[in-house]
């Protein structure tokens, strides 16, 4: 047998004696397991709810802008927008763009929906048949999305359940809604249906959006056939979309003449800064958090360590008197420390998947939407992110148990035996 499998047999005995229940070592290792077990849970469940908190509220966010909005120069931040040629650039030149995966036209006017007793702002929204309806599918709480076609106009609108409940309306309710222009003095006064009612919990984007046939925003704006406010660009990977969105700007002003209008594209992340700041800050929280855990856990280790090292004093004792080094005896207790780490890293992935799981699938934990945004605590289980928080707590432990298992060298063969 080889001196490296000497040293592990060792370990494995140790680690599979059953006869010390009754002595204080026990107590002390099992609190350290359970402390390892019960901060990988909390990792994995942090990890989890904190990353699938930013995804949910990104991915809504998206729903009601996509990633890039590539839209007039001369445009600001109103809804009021200035007009631009949909065939300027052209739909296929941006889907060639590596990493685009749909692009859309869209069209606003700010406009109030009047009732008998009430009234209240929102933005007319305007899509045309190239939109993506699955978000607002997906968020659908009655009736259904309206069909939108090149050759004729649809009076169909969608609303959220904000606007549904404030102005008491239904599906197949009429809606009446009134425009202002610049250049007009009298209002306009637009009669729409009800279609289907939407609810996404963003009560800021819920109150606010009304999405209708891009071509009664066109008629309502004055523009020509082919006039858009802008294009919605969606991209396949989130974290590509500051190179993304360079290349959408380069491509734009590759393709604008002395006549043509200059276009600029506008991230997600810059038109929303306030929502995709408070996301970020996020990020932070989950580091001190996946910190102090470690160190704990690690800390309990340690001591569980020391315990077991002053236990086996003995045992120390003549594995030296028989000629074993240092080197060889702090091995034997890394090893048996990297066992003890694995049974607790093998329960608090049992538990913290368990959860998370559970969660997943019956929606157990609720929260409030009009506080967090959500009806329930998201979860986002990436198998990357368990490898990680795994491999993390392992090395890091490991390494903080190198100093204390250096106790071993302090020990001497003569006094160990005497104290037995």
């Amino acid at each position: 047998m080889s001196k490296l499998n000497l040293e592990l047999f060792i370990a494995r005995r140790i680690f599979s004696d059953h006869d010390n229940k009754k002595k204080f070592s026990r107590s002390i290792i099992s609190f350290a397991l359970f402390g390892i077990a019960f901060g990988l849970m909390l990792m994995i469940l942090s990890v989890a709810v904190v990353t699938g908190f930013k995804k949910e509220i990104r991915d809504k966010v998206i729903g009601f802008g996509a990633h890039i909005q590539l839209v007039n120069f001369d445009s600001n931040s109103s809804f009021e927008t200035v007009p631009v040629n949909r065939d300027q650039i052209g739909t296929d030149r941006l889907t060639a763009i590596d990493g685009i995966k749909h692009v859309a036209v869209f069209a606003t006017k700010p406009g109030i929906i009047k009732t008998d007793d009430e009234m209240m702002g929102m933005v007319l929204k305007g899509v045309g048949p190239d939109f993506d309806w699955k978000f607002f599918r997906d968020n659908l709480v009655d009736g259904s999305v309206f069909a939108v076609s090149d050759s004729s106009s649809s009076d169909k609108v969608l609303i959220s359940r904000k606007i549904s409940s404030q102005m008491k309306l239904k599906v197949g309710d009429p809606m009446y809604c009134y425009f202002l222009n610049e250049q007009e003095t009298g209002q306009r006064m637009r009669k729409f249906s009800v279609a289907g009612i939407y609810q996404s919990s963003l009560e800021d984007f819920d109150r606010l959006f009304v999405l209708a046939d891009i071509q009664q925003v066109r008629k309502l704006n004055n523009w020509q056939p082919n006039q858009v406010s802008g294009f919605e660009i969606s991209i396949n990977d989130f974290d590509q979309l500051d190179a993304i969105t360079k290349k959408v700007k380069d491509l734009s002003i590759h393709y604008s003449e002395q006549d043509s209008t200059l276009l600029r594209p506008v991230s997600i992340t810059s038109k929303y800064p306030q929502i995709f700041d408070w996301l970020n800050l996020l990020d932070m929280n989950v580091w001190i958090i996946l910190t102090l855990i470690i160190l704990v856990a690690g800390f309990n280790m340690v001591s569980g360590l020391l315990i077991l090292i002053l236990e086996r004093t003995t045992m120390i004792g003549t594995l030296k008197a028989l000629g074993g080094n240092n080197q060889s005896i702090r091995k034997v207790f890394l090893y048996l420390a990297l066992f003890l780490i694995g049974r607790g890293m093998m329960w608090g992935n049992i538990v913290g998947i368990g959860i998370c799981l559970l969660q997943s699938w019956f929606g157990i934990f609720k929260l409030d939407a009009a506080s967090y945004y959500l009806e329930y605590v998201p979860i986002n289980l990436k198998i990357e992110h368990l490898l990680l928080l795994n491999a993390g707590t392992l090395i890091v432990t490991l390494l903080m148990l190198v100093i204390p298992s250096w106790y071993v060298s302090r020990i001497s063969p003569d006094r160990a035996l005497r104290f037995d």
